[in-house]
């Protein structure tokens, strides 16, 4: 052989095995995840299609490894602190019950190093229902509490910048068991996912999906989907999964800082003289019109929320300050057959009343000044939906703006309408939201004095 054909033979040679040197390399970096699918309680059937969509995953992004804990012996051989070294993080794969691991403090300390955890569905029903809040249930973010039938929800895109939703688009709808929680604190996770109704009921509230946060220096990303076995095997679900996957183990960027849950009064209403009612996260400024009665309002995820039972009744609330002339702007929520009110001065109620199917005005209807004027036109939405209204009341005349139709128009308010604090109709008088009739939520409450 020549020297230049030696010298070619050399160089090919030289690249095979610098190329075979990058995959090897590439290979040992490539992070494993321990895919933990040991179950103590309820087993899921969508556990064999889950392990089959993480290896494919696996396979298909080059992202990641898998490796798998099916049962005790496994546990106790990969999760002891010395096996933990050879993963990046820890995926639980619809667990449920107390897991036998070896080192459940070390497990969790070894996520505050900067390591990974990633949990599917009822991994927030694992090492559940201890007294006070068990340190996994801190290091997860929420505890499963319940759940109804399976049902076809709307979630709301909370993050459309993060790896793990961005594909999803303002909403992802989707037919699972979802799970309501305890122990979940918003100022204490980043949210991805939500509903702002029962997913069942459609009682206005706060009920959380999917959400990260931070552990430590550690990564966590939870989704509560995952029950189904088609929804494992939706392309949108796998997205949602690789997105979660990939920014817990720091593949891709996201922001996993807790949302700022107050409301501020946008700057050009600010500069019209508008001002908040509600902050969005306490009830400062408001008081029970009954003090000796139940506590059903709360601030949930921005919303000012009444929650009623059949057997655990409402109470009004009531603003601290009182107003005379004014225009108030605000957004309500109810499920079907709901009612509520908002009270201009404590005394001059606007409907709140789920009459959708009704299809006309009526003088107790959406919108009506109770007692004393119809909507001039029925514009109602349906239940779950947010309601818009503006309100203005000049001595004792009002003007309402429902879902951006006048219904209203300079209408002669005299009298109180039922249910009023005082019949002073012509004194200052503070805003009252009616709870003692049935769930409603209200947002983005704010206020101009005239």
């Amino acid at each position: 052989m020549n020297m230049k054909k030696l010298s070619r033979w050399i160089a090919a040679l030289s690249i095979l095995f610098g190329c075979l040197s990058v995959g090897t390399i590439s290979a040992q970096n490539t992070p494993k995840i321990l895919v933990v699918t040991v179950t103590k309680g309820f087993r899921h059937s969508s556990i064999s299609t889950g392990e089959k969509v993480m290896a494919d995953l696996a396979q298909k992004s080059r992202a990641f490894t898998v490796d798998y804990a099916r049962n005790d012996q496994e546990l106790a051989e990969k999760m002891t602190p010395a096996a933990l070294k050879n993963y990046a993080a820890v995926m639980f794969l619809n667990t449920t019950g107390d897991l036998p691991l070896p080192d459940k403090t070390g497990f969790l300390d070894w996520i505050k190093t900067g390591k990974a955890f990633i949990g599917t569905h009822s991994a927030a029903d694992t090492f559940d229902h201890h007294p006070g809040i068990d340190p996994y249930v801190d290091m997860l973010g929420a505890e499963f509490k319940t759940h109804g039938a399976q049902v076809k929800v709307e979630c709301i895109n909370q993050d459309p910048g993060h790896p793990a939703t961005r594909d999803l688009g303002p909403s992802y709808v989707v037919f699972d068991e979802i799970y309501q929680m305890t122990n979940f604190f918003r100022g204490k996770v980043h949210g991805l996912l939500t509903l702002d109704k029962h997913p069942n009921t459609g009682a206005p509230g706060d009920y959380p999906i999917a959400w990260c946060k931070k552990y430590g220096e550690g990564n966590v990303f939870y989704t509560s989907l995952g029950h189904r076995e088609d929804v494992w095997e939706s392309p949108t679900y796998q997205q949602h999964l690789l997105g979660g996957i990939k920014w817990a183990l720091g593949l891709e960027k996201g922001d996993a800082t807790p949302q700022d849950l107050a409301y501020h009064v946008s700057p050009a209403e600010a500069a019209e003289g508008f001002h908040r009612l509600f902050d969005g996260t306490d009830l400062a400024g408001w008081k029970l019109r009954h003090p000796d009665g139940r506590a059903s309002w709360s601030a949930q995820n921005g919303m000012l929320v009444n929650e009623v039972s059949d057997t655990a009744h409402g109470n009004d609330l009531v603003s601290e300050k009182e107003f005379k002339d004014f225009t108030v702007r605000y957004e309500y929520m109810i499920s079907s057959a709901s009612n509520s009110g908002f009270y201009l001065r404590g005394r001059h109620e606007i409907q709140i009343l789920d009459d959708f199917n009704q299809g006309v005005p009526t003088p107790g209807g959406n919108g009506a000044i109770y007692n004393l004027a119809p909507v001039s036109k029925f514009v109602s939405r349906k239940p779950g939906e947010w309601q818009t209204v503006e309100a203005t009341i000049k001595g004792n005349r009002v003007t309402v703006i429902l879902n951006g139709v006048k219904v209203h128009d300079n209408v002669l308010v005299d009298r109180p309408t039922g249910g009023e604090l005082d019949g002073n109709v012509n004194e200052p008088g503070p805003i009252m939201l009616q709870g003692d009739h049935g769930a409603v939520a209200f947002r983005n409450l704010r206020i101009k004095p005239l």
